[in-house]
């Protein structure tokens, strides 16, 4: 059985990841199941850890005042749901639902900030990792709201 280690560096977003960082990051994780419809956070909950997913689908939720959830994003294996856990006031700013049966890696949040600033140069691999996913998800972001209010008669 591949030991958890191997199983952090192995997810795509620790990719190139210097080896010897491994058990450094290694040692803030630990495994998850997911049933469907089960929570891995709630809006407004501190971010205590954060999701490398290894198999299954998270919807990304926010709840407009009384309506139904809206999933702005679903995520996948090879995909990480949580990035709050980098910024204060580390408190997630969206619901995470799992779709179907997931497994994810969590990774201890306090745990990874400590050793990030113990280690700058961990600290400059996990943003250079995390900018990027913010990014695009903003982008994302921006393209479904042109989607819905880019439609202007002339």
């Amino acid at each position: 059985m591949e030991g958890l280690e191997g199983i952090v560096l192995a997810h795509r977003f620790f990719a190139g990841l210097e080896a010897e960082l491994g058990p450094v990051v290694s040692g803030c994780a630990r495994n998850h199941r997911f049933d469907p419809g089960e929570y891995l956070a709630h809006e407004g909950d501190p971010a205590n850890e954060f999701f490398l997913i290894r198999h299954g689908k998270v919807a990304l939720e926010i709840l407009p005042p009384g309506q139904q959830p809206v999933v702005f994003s679903t995520e996948g294996e090879g995909d990480i749901v949580g990035t709050s856990w980098l910024v204060p006031p580390y408190r997630w700013r969206f619901d995470a639902r799992a779709v179907e049966l997931t497994r994810a890696i969590g990774i201890d949040a306090r745990c990874l900030r400590d050793k990030c600033e113990a280690d700058p140069r961990l600290g400059y691999e996990m943003m250079k990792r995390i900018v990027p996913i913010i990014v695009g998800r903003l982008d994302d972001t921006r393209m479904q709201i042109l989607d819905v209010y880019g439609k202007r008669g002339k």
